[in-house]
């Protein structure tokens, strides 16, 4: 059932901003198609597997209502597993018809708040296919910033993407901020130096994070193209 079900691996991180002592645990997950094929057996299944992380951000939810409809089943059922958790779904990217997708944010409501319900961010609209979705969260009244982002295939140049988004991060913020996602190149690639420069690190090195769709010989892992970019700030 899990090989059908996580087409893609999620990947997680555990930190701490600035000096506070409150360790958070993030996962990023890129599931395929979400809101298309999750049945509630496999939304269960998705809620047991998170259920002991703080945020969960999630691509590739369905444009249409199902990708929403999914997003909130999904909170519903963790809700129902003993902690109170709230989400935040995105508007559908400004893209063409077949790549359009929206983002989601789901968290545990008891030490992380929010202020805003996010943006897609619009100052990238021309550069990247499916902009990225940014939320602001807050712990004891400590602010950081998480980027949720899928980029284009491989063999579509998401080199130009990464470098845009990077200048973008690092034009534009000081406080903490993670970069998560999908992004179809290795964390090796020339395109994250500029965020590598200044003193970004990842939060899985030389590790596989996608799942293949026929495994052979127990070999279920295929490509390392997810991860999570955090500043200098976050202390893991």
């Amino acid at each position: 059932m899990l090989k059908k079900l996580l087409l893609l691996c999620l990947i997680s991180l555990h930190f701490s901003t600035y000096s506070q002592s409150k360790e958070v645990k993030i996962i990023s997950w890129n599931i395929r198609d979400f809101g298309k094929t999750k049945n509630s057996e496999e939304l269960d299944k998705i809620a047991d597997i998170v259920r002991d992380t703080d945020i969960l951000a999630i691509q590739e939810v369905v444009a249409g209502y199902g990708g929403a409809q999914a997003v909130a089943k999904l909170s519903d059922i963790l809700n129902r597993k003993g902690s109170k958790w709230d989400y935040v779904i995105s508007n559908p990217t400004n893209s063409s018809k077949y790549i359009t997708e929206r983002y989601a944010f789901i968290w545990k409501t008891k030490h992380i708040k929010i202020k805003s319900r996010g943006f897609l961010v619009k100052e990238l609209d021309e550069q990247v296919e499916r902009e990225p979705f940014l939320l602001n969260f807050y712990i004891e009244g400590k602010k950081f910033t998480v980027l949720n982002f899928h980029s284009r295939p491989y063999n579509r140049d998401p080199e130009s993407e990464v470098k845009a988004i990077s200048k973008y991060i690092l034009n534009s913020f000081t406080s903490p901020i993670l970069l998560v996602g999908d992004f179809n190149i290795n964390d090796k690639n020339d395109a994250f130096n500029n965020l590598k420069n200044k003193g970004y690190k990842t939060a899985v090195v030389n590790k596989k994070t996608t799942l293949k769709r026929k495994c052979y010989r127990g070999q279920y892992t295929n490509h390392a193209i997810d991860n999570i970019f955090y500043s200098k700030q976050i202390k893991r």
